[in-house]
Parts: structure tokens; C-alpha cells; sequence
């Protein structure tokens, strides 16, 4: 499977969501699949979780970049676990990987990435999330995705 040219959508949100935003994050993860994109988060619980596991359960392909040592501490649905060792420094190395981020709900550590992803140019999308300048808003997950990808769709195979 040729995944060199395939669009790299970071979803990144809270490890401690309320069960709503579970839901929209696994949404998110299955819609980024079915649009034949790449999944990329943190690696561990929570929405993170969630998006990776909607990815995978539409067949999508999935990348945590994780903030401990050891590749074992990613969520079960993570097809490519990357440790760095950083904690939350790693926020920057999720933000720089992807084409486009999706946050979805959050805290200080959603907002870590959402800087870090304008400071790289790249487009942030929102739900429920951080209400600030960069942030383009999104109601439902499909139109998070959508908004995500509307640059890119030409390139999506």
C-alpha cells in the first residue's frame, strides 16, 4: 500500500473526554480513514484513542507519536507507535507530522498543539475545542473532515 502521498490528518484532543467527545473523536478517525487519509495523535487514551480506533475499525492506517520512551505505551489501535521521550514537548512533533489537525475538546496540552500547528501554517479545524484566532470551527465530525481535507481533496487517492 503506497502511503508516501497520502494526506496526514492529526486529531488531537484530551486524554479524560466526556463520553460526547469520545464519540465525535471516533467519528473524526473513522471519516479520516474512509477518506483514505492517514490518522496521526499522541498515541495514548482518550480522544486519541477514540480517532484511532474509528480509523482503524474503517481499515485506515494510524501513527502515535508518543511522549515516553517505550512504543508499548500506545493505544492498541496504533499501527505505527513513534516514542520520543519528550512528554509534552513531543505536542510539536504532532503538529509538524500532520497536514492538517482536527482538535477535538481539549485542554492546555490541545492548546500546546493547536500553537504549534499555526506556527506551522496548518489548518485547525475545531469541535468544541479551544474558541481562539487559528481555529476554524466545526459542528460535526463529518464536517471536520471535510474542512480538514478541503485543500487536499484533489490529492486523496
Amino acid at each position: 500500500m503506497e502511503t508516501r502521498n497520502k494526506i496526514r490528518i492529526g486529531v488531537i484532543g484530551g486524554a479524560s473526554p466526556d463520553p460526547k467527545y469520545r464519540q465525535i473523536a471516533y467519528d473524526v478517525g473513522e471519516g479520516i480513514a474512509k477518506k483514505g487519509a492517514i490518522l496521526v495523535c499522541g498515541g495514548l487514551s482518550g480522544i486519541m484513542e477514540a480517532a484511532a480506533r474509528g480509523a482503524k475499525n474503517a481499515g485506515g492506517i494510524t501513527v502515535g507519536i508518543l511522549p515516553g520512551t517505550s512504543p508499548e505505551d500506545a493505544n492498541t489501535y496504533i499501527d505505527f507507535p513513534i516514542a520520543t521521550g519528550l512528554g509534552y514537548t513531543r505536542n510539536s512533533l504532532v503538529a509538524m507530522n500532520a497536514d492538517v489537525l482536527i482538535a477535538v475538546d481539549g485542554q492546555f496540552g490541545t492548546l500546546t498543539e493547536i500553537a504549534y500547528g499555526n506556527i506551522y501554517g496548518k489548518k485547525v479545524v475545531g469541535i468544541g475545542t479551544w474558541d481562539i484566532q487559528g481555529v476554524v470551527a466545526a459542528e460535526t465530525a463529518e464536517e471536520a473532515v471535510d474542512l480538514a481535507l478541503k485543500d487536499y481533496f484533489p490529492l486523496i487517492s
